[in-house]
């Protein structure tokens, strides 16, 4: 049914957006994972460790925005996988560092087809002004759904 027809509203059109974006990068992911090994999460990890050498999973976790649990999981896989390695902090003992293992650093490379190669093709052909405004409502979006979340 045309949208004329059956208006959603600003909310719901909005949403509609959001989950279209999300459904897409999903089906990359799971695409990305068949061709390159690596879901579009598990990238991600390794990219934010490529380009922080020695972070912890702690700050990796505050970089992603997750909870430490589920980065704790992407790192298990990630370093079954050979990609990463978890090592002993040189000046606290109790503090584990993360870096990529040779293997890891072939899969952090900027590389087409993937989610993020995608999304810098959208990014270059934008303008400046519409990435601020984008910038501005994903990031009041993402702080109200957080606080929400945290209600109660």
């Amino acid at each position: 049914m045309p949208r004329t027809a059956n208006p959603l509203g600003r909310a719901l059109e909005f949403l509609e957006r959001v989950w279209r974006v999300n459904h897409a990068m999903q089906r990359v992911s799971t695409r990305m994972q068949h061709e390159l090994g690596v879901t579009g999460p598990q990238r991600l990890v390794i990219r934010c460790v490529g380009h922080h050498p020695g972070v912890t999973s702690s700050q990796l976790a505050e970089m992603l925005h997750l909870d430490r649990g589920s980065v704790s999981a992407a790192l298990n896989r990630l370093e079954a996988m050979r990609l990463l390695e978890r090592n002993p902090d040189e000046d606290d003992g109790r503090r584990v560092t993360l870096s990529l293992t040779a293997t890891g650093r072939k899969v952090d490379r900027p590389t087409k087809h993937t989610i993020e190669g995608t999304v810098e093709q959208v990014i270059n052909a934008a303008t400046t002004s519409d990435l601020e405004a984008t910038g501005r409502v994903l990031a009041a979006l993402a702080a109200a759904l957080e606080n929400e979340a945290d209600r109660g």
